[in-house]
């Protein structure tokens, strides 16, 4: 298995980060390989993805929600992968976003990707359209 940590400052305040955060159905608008996040419950979420023209529909399971904290999800089945995201406050207006992902990836293809920097590359890329998503929609919208 393995992981990768990223962490990112945000000009927002704690709450608006992780209010936006787990609204996990806005997943698409600044994670590139979602196509799609549905929220079947409370703890359940249904993934659609496309990363390098293969498609794949997953669910996860979330572990652990502390709010303005931290949230924990983990997929059911495979891909076999969890994640941890945490909220640090920083002052009233900006939060530190702390994303750790491990993976386990499948094929020779995803597997050199890996060695090649790509998923970490990823995490980041995806961190930072998170925040110019989160920075240019102002208040909180749920969406």
């Amino acid at each position: 298995m393995s992981q990768v940590e990223k962490s990112i400052e945000v000009d927002v305040s704690l709450r608006v980060a992780y209010s936006q955060w787990t609204n996990f159905e806005s997943f698409p608008h600044f994670l590139d390989d979602v196509e799609k996040v549905t929220q079947v419950n409370d703890f359940i979420l249904h993934w659609e993805t496309k990363a390098e023209g293969v498609t794949r529909e997953f669910n996860a399971e979330i572990t652990e929600q502390i709010p303005d904290e931290r949230v924990a999800w983990t997929t059911v089945g495979e891909p076999t992968w969890s994640a941890v995201v945490t909220f640090d406050p920083l002052d009233e207006v900006r939060t530190r976003v702390t994303l750790r992902l491990d993976y386990n990836l499948q094929g020779f293809t995803e597997k050199l990707g890996d060695k090649l920097g790509l998923v970490k590359r990823r995490v980041s890329g995806d961190l930072k359209n998170f925040k110019e998503y989160i920075e240019s929609r102002g208040p909180e919208t749920g969406v």
